[in-house]
C-alpha cells in the first residue's frame, strides 16, 4: 500500500505526515534533527487515539529520523506504539 493519507480524514493537524503501510497499519512520520522528547511522545499518543477512534483495530508506528529519548521509547511501547528509526 505505502501511500500518504490526508491527516484531516482522522481530525489530525494538516502538518502531520501519515502513511498507510497496510490495510490497518499506519506510520506517523516525524522528520527532524532534534530529539523526540516526552512532550512529543504525548502528542503522538493523542494522534494515535484519534486514528484509533476512526479505525479501532489500527496498528500504528512512529517512524522518525531523529533520536528518541529512552523514557519516551518506553512510554510509547507501553501504549502499543512501536518506534522505527531510519
Amino acid at each position: 500500500m505505502n501511500k500518504f493519507i490526508d491527516p484531516k480524514l482522522f481530525s489530525l493537524p494538516p502538518s502531520t505526515k501519515l502513511k498507510q503501510v497496510g490495510s490497518n497499519q499506519f506510520d506517523i512520520i516525524i522528520q527532524r534533527k532534534s530529539r523526540i522528547i516526552m512532550k512529543d511522545g504525548k502528542g503522538v499518543v493523542a494522534k494515535v487515539d484519534k486514528i484509533k477512534h476512526h479505525v479501532p483495530k489500527a496498528k500504528i508506528s512512529l517512524r522518525t529520523s531523529a533520536p528518541v529519548c529512552s523514557k519516551t521509547k518506553v512510554f510509547l511501547k507501553e501504549r502499543g506504539i512501536s518506534v522505527l528509526e531510519y
